[in-house]
């Protein structure tokens, strides 16, 4: 089996009276943010996700956050702490379709600076779009078991660290 070793991050800014979360939405099918040829379904759920992506060699995984968040959000983020890991295995729907068991190393940030979904174009490859959401919401929002659960242990630290 295949291992892979990705972080992310969990990016929360305070807004008005509510703290607001990050988050992308991932492109669905590559080709279509390059052609844009892709028709809209208005049926569809969209998917939201947290940026998130494989560590490069050398680099920690904290490291690896902070280059993601800015990479998939357009945004400068400060790591505040690490939330937890993820684990599971999925099968690869590409190349020679092999099953691969990956952990998601997840950290904390608070929003510094950036304006959200201003990203490079090569980035449309991955991200269709990224948006602010209300962090109340995001466990019912978010796509992925493993990133609801990381929401909501930020949500904890977050009432338990007031000063933030």
């Amino acid at each position: 089996m295949v291992r892979e070793v990705s972080a992310g991050g969990v990016v929360v800014r305070r807004a008005a009276e509510e703290w607001q979360l990050a988050v992308i939405e991932p492109q669905k099918d590559p080709a279509s943010a390059l052609t844009g040829s892709a028709k809209k379904k208005t049926s569809q759920k969209m998917l939201l996700a947290l940026p998130k992506g494989l560590v490069d060699p050398g680099e920690k995984p904290e490291q690896t956050a902070v280059r993601e968040v800015a990479e998939e959000t357009g945004l400068t983020a400060v790591p505040i702490t690490k939330l937890g890991d993820t684990k599971y295995a999925y099968v690869r729907s590409w190349g020679g379709k092999e099953r691969v068991f990956k952990i998601v190393s997840f950290y904390l940030f608070r929003y510094q600076s950036g304006e959200i979904d201003v990203i490079a174009p090569e980035m449309r490859i991955e991200v269709k779009r990224a948006l602010w959401i209300p962090l109340k919401d995001a466990a019912r929002e978010l796509a992925y078991r493993g990133e609801k659960d990381m929401v909501r242990r930020a949500q904890t630290y977050l009432t338990a660290h007031p000063e933030l």
